[in-house]
């Protein structure tokens, strides 16, 4: 029983929040209410005139008040449809109105999560929350919530006129009633547990999508196409199968609710009968009651679904919301925005872990001047891209300081810092759009003039004229078009027109060919000129004019030091030194 009514409580709250959400829209919640209302006492109107104009004209053969009531009738049925098409239409307006402001604050939060958050996280699970799961919130309102309140205003409605018509005929057309009222519960339950089944396998067959069409090239490198097919069908089947059970469960409710409303039907015909021929009821009152049941039975039948549908919206809308307050963030508490950024770096006695345990950085302690160059090496684990990731301040250290020109980090206002730092990395991601697009990323203060100049000056324009439409070329999704190096140059173009005092590059020389390497190494020259640059190094022929290198193993620095004090030392640099060489030699 407490779990029940924790249960309960939940529910509620989580109801007053999804309800929350149309308080910017309020005038539009309102309209569709007051239509409710009206529509309530407008579609038992018809019955009752139909009883009126049977009764007191068709009867007694008086011709001019049936022309009068078929008119009134006609009237009725007309400002019923007009109000009903604004009702769905407000309805459906308010929906989208909360969906549309929904997934923009969904988005807004994905995109401030820490990287932590999206390296335990499936794509295609927050891409389900933020598409499938957020669009069943729109059923809250445009067939949940209002429309719900909508046919309980009716059905009381015809309840009332019905008893105040004739009491005894109503409750004999309610003996089905229990019979219903059962019914309409099993369905409801298993309706709601085939649901949450259905919105568990969309959320897998996303996330395997996302997954296996990102990393087709691995798929079929390794001729796994069977396997991952074997699996797809295993899913797709289990999706399959969680559609159909609610399909049979419709199947089943909407033939038996039928068979309940026939049977009032029937009782009301058969004690109808016997009571107009015993004058205690008239022909009118039992041709409206015949009316007033589908009207009463249409809109209960219908309450099943809709409070599945509703309850649902709430499921899809506690997922939602479990993603909105996930507070996975990097704090910025920082006000620091128009400070001149120099380029001095310095790490003092800095521990870090990416699970607040396994320590990936241990004491490391490190300066670079401004528009110095300092490279990292070290094999893979060694912390190099940890450093990376603290300057960045995608992830926040555990014990120590990192600083820029003597301010610590935090002080410093995280968008004005990432602004300020420019990354170049080995996997360059290029979005669907134009290369001009995924050169200024949409921002409006970038000219066409600055990004040719820049283009000009990393040698990255005469290839990019080449192509069709030249910087309108679309590269498509992640530059799928264009080979390695040419998605480099204009990574490095992009870099250069946002002018960022800091360069960060994972060396991403080591697969492309010759010409293209020396293209790449002119423009990352040009890129480096009076900025301090730190540089993760795969092949340290590249690093031998960095100012300091540092040496890193276990998250421990080993050595520091120019290439040439490095290799006099004749230690841990002088062996990877060797042994490159060594393998390039044979």
């Amino acid at each position: 029983m407490a779990n029940t009514m924790t249960s309960n409580m939940v529910d509620w709250q989580l109801f007053k929040r999804v309800v929350a959400l149309a308080w910017p829209y309020r005038l539009t919640f309102v309209i569709a209410s007051v239509l409710a209302i009206l529509l309530a006492v407008l579609k038992p109107a018809s019955p009752f005139i139909i009883q009126q104009t049977i009764d007191k004209y068709i009867m007694v053969a008086d011709y001019n008040g049936l022309v009068f009531n078929t008119f009134l009738l006609i009237a009725v049925l007309a400002i019923t449809v007009v109000f009903n098409y604004f009702f769905i239409f407000t309805t459906n307006l308010l929906g989208q109105s909360v969906i549309c402001s929904l997934r923009v604050r969904v988005f807004n939060h994905i995109t401030s999560l820490r990287l932590r958050h999206f390296d335990t996280t499936p794509i295609g699970q927050s891409t389900t929350r933020t598409i499938n799961d957020v669009g069943a919130i729109n059923d809250v309102f445009s067939q949940g919530l209002i429309t719900i309140m909508a046919d309980l205003l009716t059905i009381f409605m015809v309840l009332a006129i019905m008893f105040y018509t004739n009491w005894k005929l109503t409750l004999v057309c309610l003996c089905t009633f229990p019979f219903f009222i059962y019914a309409t519960y099993i369905f409801k339950e298993k309706i709601k547990a085939a649901y949450q089944e259905i919105r568990n396998k969309v959320s897998d067959m996303n996330t395997f999508l996302q997954e296996r069409i990102s990393g087709m090239g691995v798929v079929q490198i390794f001729s796994a196409e069977a396997k991952e097919m074997s699996r797809f069908n295993e899913i797709n089947e289990k999706y399959k199968e969680a559609n159909i059970d609610t399909v049979w469960y419709y199947s089943i409710f909407f033939p038996v609710i039928e068979i309940i409303t026939a049977s009032a039907l029937a009782l009301l015909v058969w004690f109808g009968a016997q009571q107009v021929l015993q004058e205690r009821a008239s022909i009118g009152v039992l041709v409206a009651f015949m009316l007033y049941i589908r009207m009463l039975f249409r809109p209960m039948r219908m309450l099943a679904d809709k409070f599945n549908t509703l309850q649902m919206g709430l499921v899809a809308s506690d997922r939602v919301f479990q993603i909105l307050d996930t507070e996975e963030k990097i704090s910025n508490k920082g006000t620091i925005d128009q400070h001149e950024v120099l380029g001095q770096i310095k790490f003092d006695d800095v521990w870090f872990a990416y699970n607040a345990v396994d320590m990936v950085l241990k004491g490391v302690s490190f300066e670079v001047e401004k528009g110095k160059m300092l490279a990292l090496v070290g094999a893979t684990g060694a912390g190099k891209s940890s450093v990376i990731n603290l300057l960045t301040r995608f992830y926040d250290i555990q014990k120590g300081a990192v600083y820029l020109d003597g301010i610590d980090l935090n002080d410093y206002d995280r968008s004005f810092l990432r602004s300020n730092i420019g990354v170049i990395l080995q996997d360059v991601f290029l979005f669907t759009g134009s290369i001009l697009e995924n050169i200024t990323l949409r921002n409006p203060n970038i000219t066409m003039d600055a990004v040719v100049d820049a283009a000009k000056t990393v040698g990255a324009h005469d290839f990019i004229m080449k192509l069709p439409g030249a910087y309108e070329y679309d590269v498509r999704e992640r530059g799928a078009t264009l080979s390695m190096g040419q998605r480099q140059l204009i990574s490095i173009v992009r870099t250069f027109v946002f002018d960022p005092r800091i360069l960060i590059l994972d060396e991403a020389t080591s697969s492309i060919d010759t010409e293209t390497e020396i293209m790449i190494q002119h423009a990352t020259e040009k890129l480096m000129e009076n900025r301090t640059s730190i540089i993760i190094a795969h092949r340290l022929s590249t690093i031998k004019n960095a100012d300091q290198i540092i040496v890193l193993d276990k998250g421990e620095i080993l050595e520091k030091g120019t290439h040439e004090e490095l290799l006099a030392l004749d230690q841990h640099y002088k062996q990877l030194h060797d042994m490159q060489f060594k393998e390039k030699a044979h």
